[in-house]
């Protein structure tokens, strides 16, 4: 999976991919900082209790497990994770982050880093913009101390701009493709479009919904051939709007009047996004703070306790600086950067996660090492699905399925539900 990081110069992309992936990168105060996309991963708590939480709970019951003892690093939590950590039940599992270069008004026409940077965000499920909502800025991200763009312009900009986009594809070789739906009729309307947008990861569904869109908001249009610039970009737009889902990071809200970004919260909750304000300077710092071992923080929260190494080493001012900060978050609602992360992952995208194993009555892989895997799939994912996404191999030679927690074999078509630990059955 796979999440962008998209907006205009100098509005604190980069330091919002550093706070959510405690990735070092070059940080700014003036544009296009970042030239080539960086890539980086931010670990994001699942939504419920990690499937160790049961395990425990029946071998507990069973008397194959002590309690927890008061002194378990892990309280409580017994997998093994290949990839992620538990504590307290509490799984975090991997969404790949991309930064890009920051988007200037024209970049469609080659302005800035141009298609480059639009190119940056194919493949990518869903993208946060980051708005400077403390208006430093103006639209191209020069500094400009205050009085920069408002938040609304900028959204509407990115909108405008990825849409002539995709508008500027499709139109590339339109009559080619109007003249193929003369003579082979209107489903080469959808194989041209398809061609023309499969590299940035559209659909027949993305496709379907762009040309009913027209129908609705055009129904004088005539023929695919008589269409013009209104129709192509009502086209886009669709496209556009349910290719790349667009969340709203409300960044240096800690610098921003009270309601400044009201306007567009609405506007972007109209379509079906979300918007969180932060400080990603903030959540950075707290971030840092917590890697290096001096406070306790669980990603997507406020709050933190100082931790042993942190009272030994940390000053009075610098434990006052975290508090400061610590409040300044807690004034927003929304889990912050990883919150919004999360948000997008599980109710935008309808993530699930299932857990594979290899030994459905120990709940282990083949090296006994227990719940290795939590894997995010789409909801609707079938068992032979699941084992596609663990290994092509294993959805080449499926044969059947087995539902650990109940131990009822399953077939290919099962639809896989959230938390399941599933055993895959398979030719070698």
């Amino acid at each position: 999976m796979r999440i962008g990081l998209v907006g205009k110069p100098n509005v604190g992309k980069s330091t919002t991919f550093s706070a959510l992936t405690q990735t070092p990168v070059d940080i700014a105060n003036y544009p296009f900082t970042t030239i080539d996309p960086n890539v980086g991963v931010a670990w994001i708590p699942l939504r419920q209790d990690c499937a160790c939480a049961t395990l425990r709970d029946k071998k507990e019951s069973d008397g194959r497990l002590e309690s927890v003892s008061v002194d378990d690093p892990r309280n409580g939590s017994i997998c093994n994770p290949n990839t992620g950590s538990c504590v307290s039940h509490n799984r975090l599992v991997p969404v790949t982050m991309i930064d890009v270069a920051g988007l200037v008004p024209g970049a469609h026409e080659g302005r800035g880093r141009g298609n480059q940077f639009l190119s940056d965000l194919a493949r990518c499920d869903a993208l946060i913009q980051v708005v400077d909502v403390s208006g430093s800025t103006d639209i191209e991200g020069n500094p400009v101390g205050s009085g920069g763009s408002n938040p609304v312009e900028e959204h509407e900009f990115l909108l405008g701009e990825l849409d002539a986009w995709i508008r500027g594809i499709i139109e590339s070789s339109w009559q080619r493709g109007a003249r193929r739906v003369q003579s082979e009729g209107e489903k080469a309307l959808v194989t041209y479009l398809l061609d023309q947008l499969s590299g940035i990861g559209a659909s027949e569904l993305h496709v379907s919904a762009g040309l009913s869109s027209v129908s609705s908001n055009h129904p004088d249009a005539g023929v695919p051939w008589n269409w013009g610039k209104e129709e192509l970009t009502t086209l886009s737009q669709e496209i556009r709007a349910a290719l790349f889902p667009i969340c709203v990071a409300a960044n240096k809200a800690d610098r921003a009047a009270d309601g400044v970004w009201d306007e567009l919260q609405t506007m972007v909750e109209a379509s079906g996004g979300i918007l969180v304000p932060t400080s990603a300077e903030a959540e950075l710092a707290l971030s840092r703070a917590s890697a290096a071992g001096l406070i306790d923080f669980r990603a997507g929260q406020s709050s933190f306790t100082i931790s042993e190494a942190g009272e030994s080493k940390l000053s009075g001012a610098q434990r006052e600086a975290l508090s400061k900060i610590a409040n300044t978050l807690e004034k927003w609602s929304g889990g912050g950067l990883i919150g919004l992360v999360g948000d997008i992952v599980f109710e935008q995208l309808n993530r699930r996660v299932a857990y594979p194993v290899q030994d459905e009555t120990h709940w282990v892989d083949g090296d006994g090492n227990i719940l290795p895997d939590a894997i995010l799939i789409p909801e609707g994912t079938t068992a032979k699905g699941l084992a596609y996404a663990v290994h092509t191999d294993l959805g080449d030679g499926f044969i059947r399925a087995t539902d650990a927690r109940s131990g009822r074999v399953i077939g290919a078509d099962h639809e896989v539900q959230n938390g399941d630990i599933i055993r895959i059955h398979a030719k070698t």
